[in-house]
């Protein structure tokens, strides 16, 4: 009963929903963003001079905010773009700008969580999902998609796709579907598969997890132009061999995957963002502040312990000086004393 009353709280309070869209440039994922949003939020890139072509510029985070209606509910949707990923020879500082960009986010949240008085106005920034854009090759996964993949599913959760889809044929994308998920599962990497428990979870969502799971990584195609077909405006792209619809299922992935992102999933990647990727890495934080607190500690036990050792040292040196000195003072007087003894003996 709580947790419906709670869940008809954030409807109608609305939610606040953040995605961080990453590819290498020519994928299409500043029309894919404006497509999702049907509204111009990332503004195109306008060509490279040729004489500039040379110039590596690097990777830029690029966050976008645009408030959405959906159905009624109100979605405050931000959007990190990453322009500039895998365009450079080495692809290192690529790898480090998007990991630091999503621990700051959760350092941000930790020291929000430890204040005596909190911010009523702090704004949670977590990335709640990342969409990686394949490039539609036809073959396998390349080794940059591998690491990024890799190294960031420990902090987010990552969804798969495949842009500019309408390039492969129907058999080419399954069989190019099929190898990429071959390749997740070889390399063990860690993505947001749409978990279900058959076992627990109703029939419904069972069936409807399942089906988005097979769907993976999602075909994309992104288009901002519409069209009249059959006497109806759609978004779709027109080739001279035909036309393929944004928001047809049969013809690719888009309206399944931004009703999953916008409706079906977005509280569950919510939850698993702050339950699961935060907590751990709140826990591996502090732990890591604990240990090296404690290192410290025996760094500090340790250098008392040498001062102490020193100091009992010098001591010694001390007493062993003045036990000279009074050993010294001792035959001094002794000699004193015979001499005097000569004297009266001599005067007597």
């Amino acid at each position: 009963m709580a947790h419906r009353i709670g869940r008809r709280k954030n409807v109608k309070k609305g939610f606040q929903f953040t995605l961080m869209v990453v590819g290498a440039s020519g994928l299409g994922r500043t029309t894919f963003i404006n497509t999702l949003c049907d509204a111009d939020v990332v503004p195109k890139r306008e060509c490279d001079e040729p004489e500039m072509a040379h110039i590596e510029e690097g990777i830029k985070i690029k966050p976008y905010t645009v408030e959405l209606d959906e159905d009624g509910v109100k979605i405050s949707l931000t959007i990190v773009d990453t322009p500039g990923f895998g365009d450079m020879i080495d692809n290192e500082y690529c790898f480090q700008e998007i990991l630091g960009y999503l621990e700051r986010q959760y350092d941000d949240i930790l020291s929000e969580e430890s204040r005596i008085k909190r911010n009523p106005r702090f704004r949670d920034n977590r990335v709640h999902a990342l969409l990686y854009f394949i490039a539609p090759t036809g073959h396998s996964l390349r080794e940059i998609d591998i690491e990024l993949m890799k190294r960031l599913s420990p902090k987010i959760n990552i969804i798969p796709v495949i842009g500019k889809a309408d390039t492969l044929t129907p058999s080419e994308l399954a069989e190019f579907k099929k190898r990429i998920m071959e390749d997740i599962e070889h390399y063990n990497i860690p993505i947001y598969n749409f978990p279900y428990d058959p076992e627990e979870d109703d029939e419904e969502t069972v069936e409807e997890n399942s089906e988005l799971r097979s769907l993976l990584p999602f075909a994309l195609i992104g288009c901002e132009e519409e069209i009249v077909v059959n006497g109806r405006k759609v978004r779709a792209r027109q080739y001279p061999w035909g036309i393929v619809e944004v928001d047809n299922s049969q013809h690719c992935d888009f309206a399944k995957l931004r009703f999953a992102l916008l409706s079906s999933h977005l509280q569950d990647l919510k939850e698993i963002t702050h339950d699961y990727l935060y907590e751990n890495y709140r826990t591996e934080k502090l732990s890591r502040a604990e240990d090296e607190s404690e290192s410290e500690s025996v760094q500090d036990d340790k250098h008392t312990r040498v001062r102490e050792e020193m100091v009992r040292k010098e001591e010694g040196k001390l007493r062993e000086v003045e036990a000279k000195v009074q050993h010294e003072l001792k035959e001094k007087q002794q000699q004193l004393w015979a001499k005097e003894q000569q004297l009266q003996n001599l005067e007597g």
